[in-house]
């Protein structure tokens, strides 16, 4: 092979990225590849926000490992990372998971994070807050010159991260928020794990979690009914909840549940008129994820109309916003798309609690 890259190298290089060394490591997300070749890796990210329609190619290079010419138009990163700084709060499980919580040296609204080994470090003054990710404070960052900055985009314009790069630093996206399967946004784990030269206990923590998620499925698989569930609240007039292909109706289908608006195309949100959700999921059994309220009380205190569902008046109400971090970062938020075994498990006892006797709600509570 060594004898080949050398003679054989214009050959080696244009195929370099079209038969890699080992398969994609990634077997759930729809947005994220891995290959790895001998003393680097390439990572693509093939649908960091909505429709996207550019694909990003890194090139994470091991200490004194050779990169071929055909790679050296993208960006190369050295691993492992010694310092970094992230931008969703979805991103700090992996760190922690990992053992690399150390790392984390600034983050846009530290109040946000839930964490409480990071907020142990964000006490101690050693990680710098950056304002807010829509208008990163360049400054703080150009004097921090984190190894890698990992951002994320709403669409194809962030001229924030642009100039930064153009300043020399590194940035790589990532598109774990974007990703509609449980265990597809969960395997983002990976992306950090080749960061850190991990990519062995990023492979068992994802496994680990994996297995436990599809245990909760075959046992949800022996529910003998289908209760009906509708999910979100009204905001400005209208009632946002979620399409039928996302995120979280997923967890309810696998849960043994019947989410009303399932047969909905689409992973985003729906917008509908009070009566619309009133007539059509009026008798649902239960009401999951009602926005922000934290009690029966503050529900109809903010709209009397919400006691005309049987939901309510069923108490059969569930929510994870009283779960929150020390400075009020919701745990749901952050910790629950690298943990969507817990998710399950949640949704399983909150639906058919006679198949999970002893499991303890993780992020849901029953609102009174």
């Amino acid at each position: 092979m060594l004898v080949c890259l050398i003679g054989c190298k214009g050959d080696a290089d244009s195929k370099a990225l079209s038969r890699p060394a080992t398969t994609n490591q990634i077997r759930h997300a729809k947005g994220l590849e891995i290959y790895g070749y001998q003393g680097y890796s390439i990572v693509k990210i093939s649908n960091p926000w909505p429709k996207a329609t550019k694909e990003y190619t890194y090139v994470l290079q091991q200490k004194d490992a050779v990169i071929p010419d055909s790679l050296k138009a993208f960006a190369i990163i050295p691993v492992p990372i010694q310092t970094v700084v992230v931008t969703s709060t979805t991103h700090i499980p992996s760190l922690e998971m990992l053992g690399e919580e150390n790392t984390l040296v600034g983050f846009p609204t530290l109040d946000l994070i839930s964490s409480e080994k990071i907020r142990t470090r964000i006490e101690a003054g050693k990680i710098k807050e950056l304002g807010n990710n829509q208008s990163l404070n360049t400054e703080v960052l150009i004097d921090l010159q984190p190894d890698l900055i990992v951002g994320f985009g709403i669409d194809n314009n962030n001229p924030t991260l642009d100039n930064l790069q153009k300043n020399g630093l590194q940035i790589m996206l990532n598109g774990d928020w974007n990703e509609q399967s449980p265990l597809g946004k969960a395997e983002w784990i990976k992306f950090f794990g080749a960061l850190y030269n991990k990519e062995d206990l990023a492979e068992k923590l994802f496994t680990d979690i994996e297995k436990e998620y599809q245990n909760t499925l075959a046992i949800a698989k022996k529910a003998t009914t289908k209760p009906t569930v509708v999910q979100g609240a009204i905001y400005e007039s209208q009632w946002y909840l979620p399409h039928g292909n996302s995120w979280g109706s997923v967890f309810i289908r696998d849960a043994g549940g019947k989410y009303i608006w399932s047969e909905s195309q689409g992973t985003g949100s729906l917008s509908l008129p009070f009566e619309t959700v009133l007539e059509k999921a009026g008798e649902a059994d239960f009401w999951i994820g009602p926005a922000q309220f934290t009690s029966l009380e503050a529900m109809t205190t903010d709209n009397p109309h919400y006691s005309q569902f049987k939901a309510y008046r069923n108490k059969k109400v569930y929510s994870f916003s009283n779960k929150k971090g020390k400075t009020g970062g919701l745990i749901f938020y952050e910790l629950a798309p690298n943990r969507p075994d817990l998710v399950l498990k949640d949704m399983l006892k909150i639906l058919h609690p006679e198949l999970l006797p002893d499991y303890q709600l993780y992020f849901f509570e029953q609102l009174r």
